[in-house]
């Protein structure tokens, strides 16, 4: 059967309109859909009848949750089991400002960043539209917290999944869906070009994150296979032309890896790349993984990093860690059977 949370509103009154029902029913079912309703039977204002045909036809619910685990700085990491059973893992981190969901949008991932633990349980699909905002709903079911900023950087690449993603994110964006505001979404992609192309001509003011790690091709294709694809010339210049079409910054993401990345070159060289663009980079100690060979640069060298490109004109922060404790940090998700509570 068809997932409803899948449909935008308009593709729901064709639905209905095919039923035999008033478009106008459309509107009542979306709205209860995004008070996080999963039963048909409770949408009270709907008639019996129109409930039993959509019994007939939908399901309203495709993700369970199977397990959570809380960190000692109040990150929850969610364990989500799909209805085919396989499984995924989102995180739910809070801030001076609110509530942050990081969701993921597929089953595994095929970029193979070895860094990343997400690359190692190997690519399994795509989650469609309603299974990513499905994630949204069960945090804030759970937590009883309203969640209030979405980053797209949990399992899978965004721009591979591009379509479901971008229907994501105009139902989370949907005054009457869950109403987030376009600038508290932001999307984070190893650097594909085309979809980056496309992104630029959404109108839709959504934040564009780059994973870039470094500024020199043959470290960057070590840590990231894609970079064999597109490499850092091909990425810099197409996130040229989308801060020139959308006047909108840019966050890089860059992993500080010691001994790999982390040098006073490595920073020089990083600050030259981007000169003069409108951007923000994001440092972020390097999380261990299972099996992974990397080890995060020392406090020392990550401030040395920040100061240098600051002082040569990079706006550059370093991310605060939360969640590590619980293997719920930048590149650690998985699909964690250990995950211990529920």
């Amino acid at each position: 059967m068809k997932n409803i949370r899948d449909f935008s509103l308009e593709e729901l009154e064709n639905e209905l309109i095919n039923l035999g029902e008033k478009k106008f029913r459309a509107k009542q079912i979306f709205a209860w859909i995004y008070r996080g309703v999963t039963s048909f039977d409770a949408m009270t204002d709907l008639s019996k009848d129109l409930i039993e045909k959509l019994k007939q036809n939908y399901i309203i619910d495709c993700i369970f949750l199977e397990n959570f685990q809380k960190s000692k700085d109040g990150t929850i990491k969610y364990l989500f089991k799909l209805t085919d059973e396989h499984k995924i893992e989102s995180v739910l981190m809070k801030y001076k400002y609110g509530y942050t969901a990081c969701v993921s949008n597929q089953i595994g991932c095929k970029m193979g960043c070895n860094f990343c633990a997400s690359a190692k349980i190997g690519f399994v699909r795509n989650l469609t539209p309603g299974e990513i905002v499905g994630q949204i709903l069960k945090m804030e079911e759970h937590s009883g917290e309203k969640i209030s900023n979405i980053v797209f950087m949990g399992i899978g690449e965004p721009f591979d999944n591009y379509d479901n993603v971008m229907k994501a994110v105009r139902l989370i964006n949907d005054p009457k869906g869950l109403n987030i505001g376009a600038r508290h979404i932001s999307i984070s992609t190893c650097g594909l070009v085309e979809g980056i192309e496309r992104f630029m001509n959404e109108n839709i003011q959504c934040n564009l994150c780059i994973s870039l790690h470094s500024s020199r091709d043959e470290v960057r294709s070590d840590m990231m296979p894609i970079n064999r694809k597109y490499n850092i010339s091909q990425v810099i210049e197409v996130c040229k032309k989308y801060i020139v079409k959308t006047n909108r910054r840019i966050t890089f993401e860059y992993a500080l890896v010691d001994g790999v990345n982390d040098s006073r070159e490595d920073a020089l060289h990083l600050s030259k790349l981007l000169h003069g663009m409108l951007c923000h980079v994001n440092l972020i100690p390097v999380n261990k993984i299972k099996d992974g060979k990397y080890e995060k640069s020392s406090v020392e060298k990550m401030m040395a990093f920040r100061d240098l490109l600051n002082d040569k004109g990079i706006v550059a922060t370093i991310r605060r860690e939360l969640g590590s404790d619980i293997a719920a940090a930048c590149g650690q998700l998985v699909r964690d059977e250990q995950t211990s509570q529920k």
